[in-house]
């Protein structure tokens, strides 16, 4: 699919501004689509929005069709007569007195997400107590169109929490292994969770859809991200575990991550199950048709997280400490993508072909003519043949001046010793290093041939290194940066429209 020359920002909705502890799909989101429509950017670029469990990684996510209740909008409950405005877990959700005068003062904060796991389910219990006396419109036609996977989420995640939250595969044999009359039983039992578990969902559906609609409204596109893999305690690999290289008893035979490269000497130990191919092969790959239909529901472009992973995925033996002992193993891209072409005619993906990148990765890319990444913080290595260097682009790619597992720019720019080598061939590439780094990097990928320019907005905004997404390979302390709602000035939509003029990236799309 051919994509015009536009630009957009990169925002994970839990960044969004707001009194309760995350960002959510209340009026901020709004808000966030007017910048984005004043500024003239065609795209809203977010992270998976799945349900997060330990570590609250979007990338490793409890269901690959659920969406993620912490983003549920209290202030959209009350509208809806579901939750009193005096419900007095609304704003407690900072887990100290300094957080709570830093938010009565206005200030960002990082998501303290343990509070703001107490508070919000507390918050949707309420709603969903108060919702079974009214009127239950629109529910049971969600349900209906939902239900392939709406049903197991429900009764995975019901299970889950009468299991003091252990992951499926540490559940009793009978549960573990889908035994029919051990998971009628826990039907019956736990019908009031599951219950209410399917409400949350049919929330979280009815607030997205209204950002997205809105969004759409004001020419503004959103994109999603799939990962490829999905986490190992998750509804869908409890579900189907055909479909992955599991031992007999739940556990993975092999699981993902990548060998030793720029982010991590030991690789990167994912710990996500693998499909097994062969199987989805043989159903005519079923469970990807049914999870690329249901997330193009949701957005209205995909980027696929690591897409080499579909040419040849590095499989780690289960166990293993790191990822520096595994293989590579060949993986049917060419065939899932013609069966998802066959099914959906053009195919809105961008894909992230990053890292460890071969010629059948590249060749699989083109064939299908799927735009590929380019990162700025990756092009300065002094080397001008250098892919990541903007006059080596196509007009097929996407430049980013940095993603959720980079450094802001400058904080990255901060890094580099004053003589490096880096920062040298930056300030000749560049040419003009005087003003605000952050600026001439987004100009450098504004100014592109790439079709597409993405920024996250930390560098819209020209944060440091205290706004960093995420450290890949680290367990704790990501995905917590939050912007602060007077920080999207007239001034800097002013100056980020400019560019996107100048640079013929103001067409809506």
């Amino acid at each position: 699919m051919k994509f015009p020359r536009a630009s957009g920002i990169l925002l994970h909705p839990t960044s969004l501004p707001g009194e309760f502890g995350i960002g959510d799909l209340g009026p901020q989101a709004f808000k966030f689509v007017d910048f984005l429509a004043e500024a003239k950017q065609a795209y809203w670029q977010i992270l998976p929005l799945g349900p997060t469990g330990w570590g609250d990684s979007p990338y490793a996510s409890f269901s690959a069709f659920a969406g993620n209740t912490l983003l549920i909008s209290p202030e959209k409950l009350i509208e809806a007569g579901l939750l009193d405005s005096d419900f007095p877990q609304l704003r407690t959700t900072a887990s100290s007195d300094r957080v709570e005068h830093a938010k009565r003062a206005g200030e960002s904060e990082k998501v303290d997400y343990g509070a703001v796991y107490e508070s919000k389910n507390l918050m949707l219990r309420s709603a969903f107590e108060e919702w079974r006396e009214t009127d239950r419109n629109g529910f049971e036609s969600f349900t209906s169109e939902h239900g392939g996977w709406l049903e197991d989420y429900a009764l995975y995640r019901a299970i889950k929490a009468s299991q003091n939250q252990k992951p499926w595969f540490e559940w009793d044999d009978a549960l573990k292994l889908r035994d029919e009359n051990a998971l009628d039983g826990a039907r019956r039992n736990l019908s009031e969770e599951i219950l209410a578990e399917k409400f949350y969902q049919f929330l979280f559906f009815k607030q997205w859809s209204e950002v997205k609609e809105y969004a759409n409204t004001k020419g503004v596109k959103i994109v999603g991200d799939v990962p490829i893999f999905v986490a190992l305690d998750s509804a869908d690999v409890w579900r189907h575990r055909e479909q992955f290289k599991l031992n007999p008893d739940g556990s993975p035979k092999v699981v993902s991550g990548v060998p030793p490269d720029y982010f991590s000497k030991t690789g990167q130990l994912w710990g996500n199950p693998i499909y097994d191919w062969e199987a989805m092969r043989a159903g005519g790959f079923w469970w990807w048709i049914e999870r690329v239909r249901s997330t193009l529901k949701a957005v209205d472009i995909l980027r696929i997280d690591h897409f080499r992973g579909f040419a040849g995925a590095w499989e780690i033996p289960g166990g293993n400490p790191t990822a520096e002992h595994g293989e590579w193993v060949d993986a049917p891209g060419k065939e899932l993508f013609t069966t998802l072409q066959n099914t959906f005619g053009e195919l809105p993906f961008w894909v992230e072909d990053l890292g460890f990148v071969t010629p059948d990765v590249e060749a699989l890319r083109d064939e299908f003519e799927f735009p590929g990444m380019r990162i700025l913080q990756f092009a300065f290595g002094g080397d001008a043949r250098n892919e990541a260097l903007p006059h080596n682009y196509t007009r097929n790619c996407i430049v980013y001046t940095g993603t959720h597992d980079n450094d802001t720019v400058l904080g990255w720019w901060d890094s580099q010793a004053a003589d490096s080598d880096a920062r040298k061939f930056c300030e000749k590439y560049l040419g003009r290093c005087d003003g605000e780094m952050n600026w001439e990097m987004i100009r450098a990928a504004w100014a592109s041939v790439a079709d597409t320019a993405v920024a996250p907005l930390q560098d819209i905004l020209g944060r440091g290194n205290e706004a960093r997404m995420n450290f890949p390979s680290s367990t704790s302390g990501n995905w917590q940066w939050r912007f602060r709602e007077r920080d999207l000035t007239e001034e800097v939509a002013a100056k980020l429209k400019e560019l996107t003029e100048i640079y013929a990236r103001d067409k809506r799309v």
